[in-house]
């Protein structure tokens, strides 16, 4: 049987989880202390409500909480999904991460964070490895527009000029976006298909690599409404039902 999970009108606000591994800050590694004292998943809240305003309710849920804070009921009530990961994939629980892909199915929207290519849910819903080249030399990175029409594009100076950042770069192993929305440029040289969307299911997903713990990225106003513009992007657009093969007699659709 399928069942329907909660959903909200385009007027009503947008209820968004941001989620973090949480270990660099637990660990109290210096430059995740320095730049994130109470976590990434907590600047990355506020820059969204800061962009977001009454449009949306914003929390956060860790991976240390129980169920990695990411129940039934709080995923129902859940319209779009921030995840960031770094060191900490393979203690995510396989059944969080089959709740998660699920609700993504039906509807829910997910933006993946910087590391979280290597998550399972990332790697899970592109079917790839989603590796790629990487340098932690913090070099500049200037992030490209490729497609100034898209709503995640909106209002974003181009380039977005990134001080100091992880080097990301090709090949990334991932399956042709739907949309490719930005390419990265490194100081050494390096490119890096930066932003990118699919569909899965009746769910909408958009990656965004820019955001390390070891440098101050999610402080920028840039990145945030980047953020902000992804969450409106991604959130249900159509009732969200879980998909299933459900058995339907002829004639099923005759009034």
């Amino acid at each position: 049987m399928s069942s329907t999970h909660e959903t909200t009108s385009s007027t009503s606000p947008l209820r968004v989880v941001v989620w973090n591994e949480n270990v660099h800050e637990t660990r109290r590694d210096p430059e995740a202390i320095r730049h994130y004292p109470d976590g990434i998943h907590s600047v990355i809240a506020d820059g969204l409500r800061a962009h977001l305003g009454a449009d949306a309710e914003v929390s956060t849920a860790t991976l240390q909480e129980p169920e990695h804070g990411l129940t039934e009921e709080r995923l129902a009530a859940t319209d779009v999904l921030l995840w960031w990961g770094h060191i900490a994939h393979a203690q995510v629980e396989d059944e969080v991460v089959a709740r998660v892909l699920r609700h993504v199915h039906a509807g829910m929207g997910l933006l993946v964070l910087h590391s979280g290519h290597y998550s399972k849910v990332f790697t899970r819903l592109l079917g790839t490895t989603c590796s790629l080249k990487w340098r932690g030399d913090g070099e500049r990175e200037l992030v490209w527009t490729i497609d100034p029409t898209h709503p995640i594009t909106a209002g974003v100076p181009n380039p977005i000029q990134i001080p100091e950042q992880e080097m990301y770069g090709e090949q990334f192993d991932i399956p042709a976006p739907d949309e490719l929305l930005f390419i990265s440029s490194f100081a050494g040289g390096e490119v890096f298909r930066s932003g990118a969307t699919w569909r899965r299911g009746r769910g909408r997903l958009f990656y965004f690599s820019p955001g390390d713990q070891a440098f101050p990225v999610y402080h920028q106003a840039e990145i945030q409404q980047v953020l902000a513009n992804g969450v409106r992007w991604a959130r249900p657009q159509v009732e969200r039902v879980d998909l299933t093969a459900d058995y339907h007699p002829k004639d099923w659709f005759v009034s």
